[in-house]
């Protein structure tokens, strides 16, 4: 977009040169002004996408990766190496969105707008300070950096993961027990206050990785993954989270792996607890 300058004045004779080029900038500016007010009436998915990625990237939010280690050491929150992830599923929103827009088109243009821009900026933003907020209840716990490598967030179609999993050498629970190790504990119970002042429900989730041992044949993968999910509730209620935040535990046995190329790897041993997106309530008193 041009910028409007004060430009010296002209030398001798008439000022009609000054004026041209003065009208000019006005010109492009009006030219500018007009794109930006069109932009607003059309929604368009690849501004859309580069909205959301401008505050994915100020609030350090990789759109489809995931930080290994949230931990800070020495100074640097970063680490040197990220953990890819599927980039998510589109088709539906973009179903959704043609379905809102088509139904919107008996309101005018002005129905069309940045809603959903808006919303999935919003989403963005909320999860950013979430994870920060969590990252710092860790941090306020020094002895919980020994795993920083455990704690992995993860941005789902149904919200914000948080994955407390298994790593080599670092498991978050002993073998086939569903009790966790203490710093695992001290780890999920430092987030029940964070969760607390949030306003969405969560769902906590179990896996485990194949190939473990069980000695009871009644009891496997499916029912210590539960187990696991529902004391992971049991920490967070007792440190201050409500009962009726609990949105569903489940237990999701080897079903699941975190890295399907390879179900027996330690990272597959997981727990996580997923900050559920839930679109506002539709007030009473809305009429067609």
């Amino acid at each position: 977009m041009a910028l409007l300058r004060k430009r010296p004045a002209a030398r001798g004779g008439g000022h009609s040169g000054s004026w041209v080029v003065s009208f000019a900038d006005l010109m492009s500016l009006l030219m500018a002004f007009f794109v930006m007010l069109l932009s607003f009436s059309v929604q368009d998915q690849e501004k859309l996408n580069e909205a959301a990625g401008s505050v994915q990237n100020a609030f350090g939010i990789q759109p489809f990766a995931s930080m290994t280690g949230v931990m800070e050491r020495d100074g640097n929150p970063q680490r040197d190496f990220l953990k890819n992830m599927s980039p998510l599923s589109t088709k539906a929103s973009t179903d959704i969105a043609s379905a809102d827009n088509r139904q919107n088109e008996s309101q005018g243009q002005e129905a069309n707008t940045f809603s959903k821009d808006r919303t999935s900026i919003e989403r963005a933003a909320q999860y950013a300070m979430a994870a920060a907020s969590l990252t710092q209840a860790w941090q306020d716990l020094p002895e919980i950096t020994s795993f920083s490598d455990n704690i992995d967030f993860e941005d789902t179609d149904d919200g914000l993961s948080i994955i407390i999993s298994d790593r080599d050498g670092a498991a978050m629970f002993p073998p086939g027990s569903k009790y966790p190790y203490e710093l695992t504990r001290k780890a999920i119970a430092a987030m029940a206050p964070s969760l607390q002042k949030l306003p969405n429900r969560i769902r906590i989730t179990g896996h485990t990785a194949s190939g473990g041992t069980y000695e009871n044949p009644r009891y496997g993968p499916w029912e210590l993954s539960f187990d696991r999910a529902n004391v992971a509730r049991q920490i967070l209620q007792e440190t201050g989270f409500a009962s009726d935040r609990v949105e569903s535990v489940i237990g999701r046995g080897d079903s699941d792996p975190f890295f399907p190329s390879d179900p027996y790897a330690p990272a597959n041993q997981r727990v996580s607890i997923t900050l559920l997106y839930e679109k506002p309530p539709v007030p009473v008193d809305l009429k067609p």
